[in-house]
This record gives structure tokens, sequence and C-alpha cells, in this order.
């Protein structure tokens, strides 16, 4: 198992076809064909089934597939850590994982930071739930992460940064306001659209449905931001989300939000760091960066209804 052979074996995952997998990687399909056979050959088993319609994976190549992924980027991060001691600066590849509610607002300002203050890190944000994140950083696929603080692990240890509250987010004709505080038992006449469990946001809620011992109508399920938004905007009910999740469309008068209340629901973002290895130079330098941008973020209003809890 050598780096070429990985190299082939991911880039045929991620697009299903060994022609485009040659032409991505700069050889003829006989090398890439190749190199799948010798992996196969020293693993022992076959990675892909050549259908019709492309290379699918097989079960073996599944397990394989996060193994491969995280060998090289370790071997990313190494190349560009040594490029940059060679140097004399601060260099790496640090992967940083952000909620898709803050992804957005925070990704930009970022970038611009560790560009101007580090411009030898090279910096790779990656988008996911809170469980997703937690296990991501877990196994090292990324190097600290923003995350809810309900997410517990032996393997992360935490900050808080952020609390912010739930709203109830309707369309605009909810009429929906911030200074009128919507009662949790007031929703259980109308459809919900809310993330399926477990994701964090749907647990509070759950949790707090049970301690009021109220019963919502949940008329749709989904784990994709972008479609709660759609549904609500199509009318298909109210939905519950932090108002940062949606603070364009509140601003602009597209969607209308008001804070629960009797029980008010409240969320915190945290910061997490691995703490089964070692943290590098840049990646603290970048997570210190994360978190200014992200108090500069409370500080302006930027982040809806955000309180800031870090030091």
């Amino acid at each position: 198992m050598d780096f070429k052979q990985l190299k082939a074996f991911l880039t045929i995952a991620e697009t299903g076809n060994v022609t485009r997998a040659a032409e991505l990687l700069h050889v003829v399909q006989p090398a890439v064909s190749r190199q799948i056979r010798l992996l196969e050959e020293d693993i022992g088993t076959t990675l892909f089934e050549r259908e019709r319609h492309g290379m699918v994976l097989t079960e073996a190549g599944k397990a394989l597939l996060g193994y491969a992924r995280r060998a090289m980027l370790e071997l990313e991060r190494a190349r560009v850590e040594i490029a940059g001691t060679a140097s004399g600066e601060v260099s790496g590849l640090v992967t940083l994982g952000l909620l898709p509610s803050t992804i957005d607002m925070l990704s930009s300002d970022l970038v611009t930071a560790v560009a101007q203050t580090y411009p030898g890190i090279r910096i790779r944000i990656a988008m996911g739930y809170a469980g997703t994140l937690m296990r991501w950083l877990e196994s090292g696929e990324v190097d600290a992460a923003l995350l809810y603080g309900a997410e517990r692990s032996s393997e992360a240890q935490t900050t808080r940064l952020v609390e912010e509250p739930l709203w109830v987010i309707g369309p605009r004709g909810a009429k929906l306001r911030a200074n009128r505080p919507v009662p949790l038992a007031d929703l259980t006449g109308h459809r919900l659209v809310l993330p399926s469990a477990p994701h964090g946001i749907r647990t509070l809620v759950e949790h707090a449905c049970a301690v009021a011992q109220v019963t919502l109508n949940v008329s749709a399920e989904t784990n994709a931001l972008s479609v709660q938004r759609s549904l609500v905007l199509g009318g298909h009910g109210l939905t519950i989300l932090p108002p940062i999740a949606v603070a364009d469309d509140l601003r602009a008068g597209k969607l209308s939000g008001a804070p629960l209340a009797d029980p008010p629901i409240t969320r915190t973002i945290v910061l997490a760091l691995p703490s089964n290895r070692p943290t590098a130079v840049a990646v603290r330098n970048s997570v210190d960066l994360l978190v200014e941008v992200t108090q500069k973020a409370i500080q302006s209003g930027a982040w809806l209804q955000g309180r800031w809890l870090g030091a």
C-alpha cells in the first residue's frame, strides 16, 4: 500500500469513474487501474464493484475510505508543516469544523484573518452537524470545531463561547415578532418542520416539550438547513432555529421570528479541541483567530441574539 495507490483509490471513490480519475490525476487510465489492482492484491479483497454505470465501493472499500482520507490528510499536513519549518514561518494545513448555522457568518472573516496573520497556514473549512463534527474531531479529520454544548466526548476538551436562544421561525405572514415571545404550548396547533433526532436542536426541543408536557405536530423532518428554510418559506409549517441560522431572511423580512417562552430554550456553542493528541502550533494559532472572529461577530451584532461567554 503506497501513496499513489491511496490517491487513485480516493479519486475513483469520489468520481465513481476510472477514466475521470485518470484525467484528474494526469495519468493514463491503465495506470490508475493498475494502482487499484495492486492495492486490492495487497489488502486481499475487492474494493470496487465494476458496474455498468461506474465504480461502486464494496463494504471493504467503504471501510478503507475513512482510513485512506485520514492518511492522505496527515501526509498533506506533514508536507505543508515541513515546508513552513524550512522557511522559518508558522505553517501547516489546519482543518476547522463549523456548523451550518455559523459557516456563512464566520468563514470569510476567518480565512481573511489567517491569511493576513499567518500566510503560511492553509485553512480547510469543513461543514457538518455537531455529531458529525465530533466524530471527525475524534478521528483526526478536523483539528478543531465549533459544536453544540450538548455534545460530549472523552476525547475532546471544550470551551464555552456563545449562548443563543432558539426562536420559532415562520413565513412573513406568520407575523412573528422579536418582542413577542411565543409560549411553547402555542405551537401545538401548528405544523412544525424540525431536524430529525438526534440533531442537537431536536434534542433540546424534545426535552423542553417533555418538561412542559407539550406534544408538537411535526409534519416534516430534515437535517438540511437549506431544506428547513425552503419548507418554511413554502408554507409547510413553522420551524425552530437559532435566529443566526436565517439572519439574512429575518433582516429582509422574508421570514419572521420570535423567541420561545415557557420555557425559553437556549443552546451553547463551544470550541472543541482533541484531548487524545497534541495540538500543533498552526492549529492553536488558527483557533485563536476563530475565537476572535466569533467574538467580533457577537460584538458587531452580526450574530443575532448571541451572548458572548468566552473570557
